[in-house]
């Protein structure tokens, strides 16, 4: 291994963190966008607990949140991962067979890069990383009383 490559190897913890966060905050603000038009309003009207775009909406927040701290990221990751998938299949597939032909980059991105983070955790800065980390590491070691 170079030397760039072990100084690459050494951040790549945090470069997962990065990834984590930004993926995270784009899922969080299309949550944001069908439940509360903001930051800008949805290109359709969405109806309170209509299927699937308002649950969506809640998965794209509540998902996007966890992921974005960090916190049981895998399995945010995993559920945003399979909405994703869905709606790649179901509004994007059907339009035409490639991603460039029907418009769905965007869901099998995504999907893919939030199944990445389903294998690598949330990285190096990560709520689940902090969690993970013995106590004494943490601070000032407990100690038992008898």
């Amino acid at each position: 291994m170079t030397n760039f490559e072990s100084r690459l190897t050494a951040v790549t913890p945090a470069a997962v963190s990065v990834f984590r966060i930004v993926l995270g905050l784009l899922f969080t603000i299309r949550g944001t966008q069908k439940l509360f038009d903001w930051p800008i309003a949805a290109p359709v009207d969405i109806a309170f607990g209509s299927f699937p775009l308002w649950w969506a909406g809640v998965i794209e927040l509540l998902a996007g949140v966890l992921i974005l701290i960090g916190f049981v990221t895998r399995f945010a990751a995993f559920i945003a991962s399979g909405q994703m998938a869905f709606a790649y299949f179901m509004t994007h597939q059907p339009k035409g067979l490639w991603p460039v032909e029907n418009g769905g980059e965007l869901p099998v991105v995504l999907c893919f890069g939030f199944l990445l983070l389903v294998f690598t955790g949330g990285g190096a800065y990560a709520l689940d990383a902090m969690r993970a980390q013995p106590t004494r590491k943490r601070g000032r070691a407990r100690t038992s009383v008898r």
